[in-house]
């Protein structure tokens, strides 16, 4: 009796397709002939996890394997498995109309290899300015040692099952579905004699290091794609890509939002009362901003063009810079003694012409004690 295929690779049946990539890859490593040789044992276990793999990592088989587990490949559908008395090479017009139906006829041979994701972190000036960025990405890269091809002398033959085509044929009554042939993997050629270093996978996992260039004006979740600088695909197929996604630090002074750029400027009392001239700082230099007499807090001041110019503007954005009045601390006698001298000038009704959100909020307090007395 067959074991369940997600038993088979040791992964749960939720598993991604990555997962499902790796847990193959870890598992035919471990069983491969040429890693065991004369090993019975061993050639079927690789024989098992291939033919797991051949069904989990197919969206169509998958969901159908999930529905109706191995009794979806017997009685006819698969001929007792891949590779089965159920297989068939030839074609008719039922077998190209239900082939492309349950996706095997569009595809036309072996998947490119597959995309792979790297997070770049920046500091906000990086991803204002722009920049070049050395990295190191963990990828399959093609064997050095076959030049990808899998094979350690060269040779390759036509595959037996599907005669070369890349595809076979499962026969279910009259009907036929169209799928990449299970023992060549959709190349169409098998490998007498396998390449040792990448054991006939044509590829290996290695470290590439890639310089990236980052443009000016990036924001997070920004993505860049480089162009076959993915995995390595099967011997034969092109490789997948390479996706930088941006991570911005969050910055000890602004924070982005599109465009602009917002920033608090803290104020003391007499800065705000009295009004002053001081230096902010921006992403391109320090400015002159001047600060009116009784400024309040919460008043934002535009500088404009003073923000970041993206990636997709033609023109930057601005710089808001909110007011602080902050309480003064750590007094001095003598300061504490002026503060005193200043509060008591605060006496009777003209004193509340000098706060005008205390004003305000006292004409509440008083209507709304007004109200729950009435």
């Amino acid at each position: 009796m067959k074991r369940d295929y997600y038993e088979v690779l040791g992964v749960a049946r939720d598993a991604s397709d990555d997962d499902l990539k790796k847990a193959y890859r870890r598992s035919a490593m471990k069983h491969h002939p040429d890693r065991n040789p004369g090993d019975h044992a061993a050639e079927a276990a690789f024989k098992e996890c291939k033919e797991a793999y051949e069904v989990l990592s197919e969206p169509a088989k998958r969901r159908v394997y999930d529905q109706h587990g191995h009794a979806a490949f017997e009685h006819g559908m698969g001929g007792g498995g891949p590779g089965g008395p159920g297989y068939s090479d030839m074609g008719d017009i039922f077998g190209d109309i239900f082939g492309n139906i349950f996706g095997g006829g569009a595809r036309g041979g072996p998947r490119r290899g597959a995309d792979i994701g790297y997070v770049m972190e920046l500091d906000l000036e990086e991803a204002v300015a722009g920049l070049e960025k050395r990295i190191e990405v963990p990828t399959l890269v093609s064997c050095h040692h076959c030049a990808g091809t899998g094979s350690n002398d060269g040779v390759l033959e036509d595959c037996q099952t599907c005669h070369g085509r890349g595809q076979v044929r499962m026969q279910r009554g009259i009907f036929q579905m169209q799928q990449t042939c299970p023992h060549c993997a959709g190349r169409g050629k098998t490998i007498p004699n396998p390449c040792k270093p990448c054991m006939g996978q044509g590829r290996l996992e290695e470290e590439k290091v890639l310089s990236v260039k980052i443009p000016a004006g990036v924001d997070n979740g920004d993505r860049i794609r480089l162009q076959g600088e993915g995995e390595a695909g099967p011997p034969g197929t092109p490789p997948g890509d390479l996706f930088v996604e941006v991570r911005v630090r969050p910055h000890d002074i602004f924070e982005r939002d599109g465009d602009d750029l917002h920033c608090d400027i803290p104020l003391r009392i007499s800065q705000a009362a009295l009004g002053d001239i001081i230096r902010v700082p921006t992403l391109h230099g320090d400015l002159e901003l001047r600060i009116p007499a009784e400024t309040q807090t919460g008043k934002v001041f535009r500088l404009r063009d003073r923000g970041v110019r993206s990636v997709r503007s033609r023109a930057p954005g601005d710089l808001y810079c909110k007011a602080v009045v902050e309480t003064p601390v750590n007094l001095t006698a003598e300061q504490r003694d002026l503060l005193e001298k200043f509060e008591a000038t605060f006496v009777g009704e003209g004193a509340r012409k000098h706060s005008p959100k205390a004003s305000t909020f006292l004409d509440g307090v008083k209507g709304f004690w007004d109200r729950m007395t009435s």
